[in-house]
């Protein structure tokens, strides 16, 4: 069985012929046209992933018709930029992270995007190709962009989308900052380098008993920060609603000495630092000073 985005899925009753459902192939998993596919059915204008049967066969649209011209222009004149090397698995991972960052139910997600719980399950816990049209829908329900759920925009620098028409900015109380800050994450510590100028570094952390704690290797630009008053900021970026958020906390810095701290912290991480390596000295931060920021839409 092969098929082209916009021909149909015919599901017809082995008995009688008879066809009892049918729908618009909008996803192609594989080059060659070979299932499974994206479909979108007459009867409920839901997208599902499936894997026909010996009941269904497909039903070849001519290539000139505008189902299959609408879908080819919008492949053609997307924006979307596929990254070299990219993973099927890695949109899973994507859409299930956004999901989840953002609080909404996979059967909500569904909802929004019109297409089926089982589905939305299957991409994200299997490696999985789907349509330009699945992205769309994808993107819209979860707030974010095609390219980002492509991992198309790793290389560039967050906040490249136009400002808000009228953007509200205001400053952030201490107990807002901490909500935003509090858990863990990956932030950045400001210190001072070698020759005594600012230096700034990404760190994995963590929030532990009001401390902001995190752990490198000795000799790295980010134990400058130990015995020192230092600067940590963590930020959010919605690229898709040109709003967000930064909470910038300032405080003395000092290396976590006592072995059964130590320990505790281990255990309590949620994450190793990405870099890797051996990074077993932990660096705990007691803010004196919690600011924040917050840029959102008019009205909101």
């Amino acid at each position: 069985m092969h098929a082209h985005l916009g021909d149909q899925l015919v599901v017809e009753s082995p008995a009688t012929g008879a066809a009892h459902r049918d729908g618009e192939i909008v996803g192609l998993h594989h080059e060659d046209g070979t299932p499974p596919y994206d479909v979108r059915w007459s009867d409920t204008d839901e997208v599902t992933l499936v894997f026909p049967g010996p009941d269904a066969h497909i039903r070849h649209l001519e290539r000139g018709h505008p189902a299959v011209v609408r879908e080819r222009r919008a492949e053609s004149t997307s924006a979307v930029t596929v990254p070299t090397g990219t993973d099927p698995g890695d949109i899973g991972r994507r859409v299930a992270v956004e999901r989840r960052r953002r609080g909404i139910s996979r059967v909500e997600t569904a909802r929004r995007a019109r297409m089926s719980p089982d589905y939305l399950a299957y991409l994200e816990e299997h490696p999985a190709d789907p349509g330009l049209g699945t992205l769309i829908r994808l993107a819209d329900a979860l707030g974010t962009t095609v390219t980002a759920l492509l991992g198309g925009g790793i290389g560039r620098p967050p906040g490249q989308g136009d400002a808000l028409l009228h953007p509200r900015f205001r400053e952030l109380g201490p107990a807002e900052c901490r909500t935003l800050l509090s858990t863990h994450g990956v932030g950045r510590v400001a210190v001072s380098g070698a020759d005594d100028r600012p230096v700034v570094v990404p760190v994995n952390y963590e929030v532990v008993d009001e401390a902001i704690v995190f752990r490198t290797a000795p000799d790295s630009v980010a134990a400058r920060a130990a015995e020192t008053e230092v600067a940590f900021e963590v930020d959010r970026l919605d690229e898709a609603l040109s709003q967000g958020w930064s909470v910038l906390a300032v405080g003395p810095a000092c290396v976590v000495t006592d072995s059964d701290a130590v320990r505790g912290l281990a255990q309590r991480a949620h994450t190793t630092p990405w870099p890797g390596g051996e990074r077993e000295m932990w660096v705990s931060i007691r803010p004196t000073s919690l600011t924040g920021r917050r840029i959102t839409a008019d009205g909101q």
